[in-house]
């Protein structure tokens, strides 16, 4: 746990795990457990392509990390929906 990359993956992982909680405990949850392996599987490369970025000084990877997070966010968000109450 050096990097930004590592603490900001983390924390979106850990708000999907919360969220899989919250809705597995339902008596009739709204998604599959399929639906959240997508963000899960998007932190885990974008924090590999982050910390690839910052040993090699890659600009580029950098923009995939970055990019990958934000998807990850909008499929949470888009896909999810996860209820702000």
């Amino acid at each position: 746990m050096e990097t930004a990359y590592d603490w900001l993956s983390l924390a979106i992982f850990a708000g999907i795990i919360v969220l899989f909680l919250q809705r597995s405990s339902m008596e009739n949850p709204p998604d599959r457990m399929i639906d959240y392996l997508p963000p899960a599987l998007g932190c885990a490369i974008a924090n590999q392509a982050g910390n690839y970025a910052i040993e090699n000084d890659s600009m580029l990877m950098h923009g995939v990390a970055v990019a990958l997070l934000g998807g990850v966010v909008a499929y949470v968000w888009l896909v999810l929906k996860p209820s702000l109450k």
